[in-house]
């Protein structure tokens, strides 16, 4: 695109990014804090709060459910290198749930099938939430998730494949929520406070995971397992009811958003988007930047849902703790992780804006800390023996420190791309789905005997998945939007 010699004097005059140079004369409209955006996130954070909790809440419920005598099958072969460290007195608690005889091969069905429907609309999500909007698809993909929820002890009398089949259809509705949430957020999130807004929303599925683990276990404890299911899938109805009514796809379909606000969000974003309304498919698939994300979050989630199956069961077999400890310390993890992911956020927001830190290295950065940090502290953790303080305590680190990632590839789909967001989060969340479903199979398959030799394994090849993700994001990345995502509107450099 030609340009006069006035024009490139003034684009180098004003390199600041438009978001500040705007900021200025809208005053006010640049603070975060009580805004619409700042809303729209918040009401995320509870809506992926309820994602995950409705995720995960099965695997806990799932022991109660259960026969005794056809549970996971107890390994005579297991290596008791460390001694019992805790008992836990006996408190009295209600037994009233049904239960079936479901073998380990069928337990595993009912796990895994979540992801079968989970992995197929990613790609879909994305493309669905560019065409009617973010809003009601991740709105109604959390309601389909939360109903069917509610179904699940129902499905589960009828018999295990109604049971698997629920558990699909909820994969299939949670599948669109992430896409969607960031095609919302290519039209919501200034290019500086991406990674605050997002750090904030998404941080509600780790926060998601780090309550409903023990609280499951409580409510199956105390109460009855089906309980579980009725309570996380009525809050995600009410969740519904309020998102729907709170928030919107754009600011200028906001009721409640400040002119000041809206002129600001609109002329920070004028020269990232796109117009067109077909799809550039072929430059999107053959954009290096775009497979680093993809490696990067296959990578990542390999380390990620080893741990979020197994860690209860190596926290037992190896470190033996009892249930109920080992459902708080199994939730500990994600704690650090969301802290993580909510601090990192702002810091990363910090160094771009305030530092002047290209976006590239901003995120270059991140990932290399929320990759190869994790990698050395999973490895460490099974060279500790039954020193379970010191195991716990490396192994929170090393998911803490993946929070990190969030501001890193997690968020980069926004910078090479914000007008194809949501599909290019829906590509990279599909390969990122197959850890989910091949990763503890992996580990499993490794861990017969549930040695130490063997565990330590485990956490090598997860360690050596995610330093070649960070390496070969650190290589290939790109913090700049793609000429295949513009249409026509020159290059905007962060």
């Amino acid at each position: 695109m030609q340009t006069t010699e006035p024009e490139e004097a003034e684009e180098e005059e004003d390199h600041t990014p438009l978001l500040l140079r705007e900021s200025q004369p809208i005053g006010k409209a640049a603070t975060i804090c009580c805004s619409a955006r700042l809303s729209l996130a918040i009401w995320a954070f509870f809506g992926f709060f309820l994602l995950y909790a409705l995720r995960v809440n099965l695997s806990v419920a799932l022991v109660d459910m259960v026969e005794s005598n056809a549970s996971l099958t107890k390994n005579t072969t297991s290596s008791n290198v460390c001694q019992e460290h805790s008992s836990t007195p006996v408190v009295p608690r209600n037994t009233s749930g049904r239960k079936y005889p479901w073998d380990a091969d069928t337990q595993g069905w009912i796990l895994g099938s979540f992801f079968y429907g989970y992995i197929i609309t990613q790609i879909p999500g994305g493309y669905l939430a560019r065409q009617v909007g973010g809003k009601r698809l991740l709105g109604f993909g959390i309601l389909g998730t939360a109903i069917f929820t509610l179904f699940t002890p129902l499905a589960a009398d009828l018999g295990v494949g109604y049971l698997i089949a629920v558990r699909a259809l909820e994969g299939l509705g949670e599948g669109v929520t992430f896409p969607a949430m960031h095609a919302m957020w290519s039209c919501w999130a200034p290019p500086l406070e991406r990674s605050k807004l997002l750090s904030i929303s998404y941080a509600g599925a780790q926060l998601g995971t780090v309550v409903s683990l023990p609280l499951s276990g409580l409510i199956c404890f105390y109460m009855n397992w089906i309980y579980v299911f009725y309570i996380f899938g009525t809050l995600g109805v009410l969740w519904f009811l309020f998102w729907m009514w709170m928030v919107s796809d754009t600011p200028e379909t906001h009721k409640r958003i400040s002119h000041a606000e809206k002129e600001y969000i609109l002329s920070s974003l004028t020269d990232q988007l796109s117009t067109q309304k077909s799809v550039p498919w072929e430059a999107m698939l053959t954009s290096l930047p775009l497979w680093a994300i993809v490696v990067a979050h296959f990578s990542y989630n390999w380390t990620f849902y080893t741990l979020l199956t197994l860690l209860p069961t190596y926290m037992k077999e190896i470190l033996r703790f009892d249930v109920q400890e080992n459902g708080f310390l199994s939730a500990v993890p994600y704690f650090g992780c969301w802290v993580c992911i909510i601090l990192s956020g702002q810091f990363a927001d910090y160094l771009r804006e305030k530092q002047n830190m290209s976006t590239v290295c901003v995120r270059k950065t991140f990932t290399l800390i929320g990759m190869i940090g994790p990698a050395v502290f999973l490895v460490a953790a099974g060279f500790i023996g039954c020193n379970y303080e010191l195991a716990v305590a490396f192994v929170t680190i090393s998911t803490t420190l993946g929070g990190f990632s969030t501001s890193g590839y997690s968020i980069n789909h926004l910078d090479i791309a914000p007008s194809y967001a949501g599909i290019l989060l829906g590509i990279t969340n599909s390969f990122g789905t197959i850890p989910g479903m091949v990763g503890p199979l992996v580990a499993k398959s490794l861990t017969h005997s549930n040695t130490v030799g063997e565990w330590q394994i485990v956490f090598y090849i997860a360690a050596a998945i995610n330093l070649f993700g960070a390496i070969f994001f650190a290589l290939f990345s790109s913090g700049e939007v793609q000429d295949w995502a513009l249409n026509g509107y020159h290059l905007h450099r962060n």
